[in-house]
């Protein structure tokens, strides 16, 4: 994922490690968790939402004045390199509930969230959200090894180039409060990392990340700024998708916790250092219409999933021994509509007419038949595979949820053909139907869609078969359980 702060005004656009709640009192929606020990028997906890730090205004200490302003650090108060000079005179502000409504397009709903993709308001207009959940001062940590984790989602106004996604990060509990010059912590949304090793984070492990800050040329908006560390860690990536097309994907790095990197080691693209970094930037992916399903997901009633509709995701995380501490080996998924169990989609990797792979859930040998058959390196199996991630989401992971646009490649890795200067007919270049290009950019999504929406409601985690009437723990081993197509 991407990590872009994509605010026009509001004072400033941006995030701090101070905390300040002089202008306005954090006020995050509250949102319900179930939770399961067996199928039935399940409790809801109250939890509260947050949004990442890099949405929110930044200010001096004790005063209104900006500390970042556009895609620049004011210069008054955080010159040179001295990121951890800078983090000491800044406030992160909180952020109220109507700010959260009226400002970032956030909003309560029964049981869940309402996620709006462009939100006019009187000091500019902000472009989507990234929120994560969280109780007092810590984020709710998600272990997931031999569990499984359920949503409901209403992806139908999500168009092509957009990405309405649900994901796990190895993210520290407390946002990293205490280092460095972190005062604010999880309740602020500090913290953030992810697999791509985001340069445009503009706090990391507490210091500002104002060394070789330069304005994002790719970002229209004038908000975002690249610097010279990035902000690594573990990412799972449950779900990314629009009404057109989605994936899951899980990207191992050989890094713990949050790691600052710099130079080959993040693995930049524009380096051509992609494959020499800390994390799996590719990761492994599941994608029903790259695998060459192109039926399953979609909008309209020909889809086995019909994105016009409400439905339900269940991904199960499945260990070699059955226990929480055995090593992970597949990652499946179910999926329920209308009251309907419905089969996740095969992949079968044929190559010179022989079958070289084939399953409805991820294991490393799947990974395997796919890269080979994509013409892909395998970044997943030289970073451990599935056995890393398990090891990484043992130690816990926070839930972000979030809604995005692309200015680097405009999302057409999840819904067109991408590489571009590749075939499309080839194997694994085709990711979905739209058309990419210029009716996929940032300026052609907020201008065509801006009132673009997602619902995410009745989120649960538990033991396998738990969460999910209809959806057990599979079988024959392979596959969950389903009576529907």
């Amino acid at each position: 994922m991407l990590s872009g702060a994509l605010v026009l005004g509001l004072l400033a656009a941006a995030s701090a490690q101070g905390m300040s709640e002089s202008y306005s009192q954090e006020q995050g929606p509250m949102i319900n968790l179930r939770k399961c020990t067996a199928p039935g028997s399940c409790k809801d906890e109250e939890k509260q939402l947050t949004i990442d730090s890099n949405w929110r205004w930044v200010h001096v200490s004790g005063d209104y004045k900006n500390c970042y302003k556009g895609n620049e650090w004011v210069e008054e108060y955080c010159p040179g390199d001295d990121g951890a000079a800078c983090a000491a005179k800044c406030q992160l502000e909180g952020v109220s509930s109507d700010g959260y409504k009226e400002t970032y397009g956030v909003e309560a709903i029964p049981n869940g969230v309402s996620m709006n993709m462009v939100n006019k308001h009187e000091y500019g207009v902000s472009v989507g959200s990234r929120l994560y959940m969280y109780e007092g001062e810590k984020y709710e940590m998600f272990k997931l090894v031999n569990q499984e984790f359920a949503f409901d989602a209403e992806m139908g106004p999500l168009e092509c180039g957009m990405n309405g996604a649900i994901y796990l990060v190895e993210m520290q509990e407390n946002g990293g409060k205490g280092i460095g010059n972190n005062k604010a912590g999880a309740k602020f949304g500090t913290g953030y990392c992810d697999a791509q090793c985001p340069h445009d984070m503009k706090f990391i492990d507490g210091e500002a990340n104002i060394k070789g800050w330069e304005p994002n040329a790719k970002d229209k908006s004038g908000n975002m700024g690249i610097g010279h560390y990035g902000a690594c860690c573990n990412e799972m990536d449950i779900w990314e998708a629009n009404a057109r097309s989605q994936a899951l994907t899980p990207h191992p790095c050989s890094k713990p916790s949050l790691y600052r990197c710099e130079g080959t080691e993040c693995g930049d693209n524009d380096k051509g250092e992609r494959y020499k970094g800390v994390c799996d930037k590719d990761g492994c992916d599941f994608a029903s219409w790259r695998m060459g399903n192109r039926k399953f997901y979609g909008k309209g009633s020909e889809f086995d999933i019909d994105t016009n509709k409400k439905l339900t995701q269940v991904t199960q995380f499945v260990t070699n021994d059955g226990s929480d501490s055995g090593d992970l080996v597949e990652i499946r998924r179910g999926w329920k509509q209308n009251g309907k169990v419905i089969v996740n989609t095969d992949a079968i990797h044929l190559k010179d007419n022989n079958c070289i792979g084939q399953g409805n859930s991820l294991t490393d040998d799947l990974c395997k038949s796919q890269n080979e058959l994509f013409g892909d390196y395998n970044h997943f199996a030289h970073h451990g595979a599935h056995k890393v991630m398990g090891e990484s989401l043992k130690r816990g992971h926070v839930l972000a949820i979030s809604l995005w646009d692309d200015v680097d490649v405009s999302m057409m890795w999840l819904d067109s053909w991408f590489p571009r200067d590749k075939d499309p007919e080839k194997p694994g270049i085709s990711r979905g139907p739209c058309k990419g290009g210029d009716e996929s950019t940032p300026t052609y999504v907020r201008k065509k869609f801006p009132d673009s929406k997602v619902k995410y409601t009745n989120f649960a985690v538990g033991c396998i078969g738990c969460t999910t009437p209809g959806i057990g723990k599979g079988k024959d081993g392979k596959k969950p359980e389903s009576g529907g197509t």
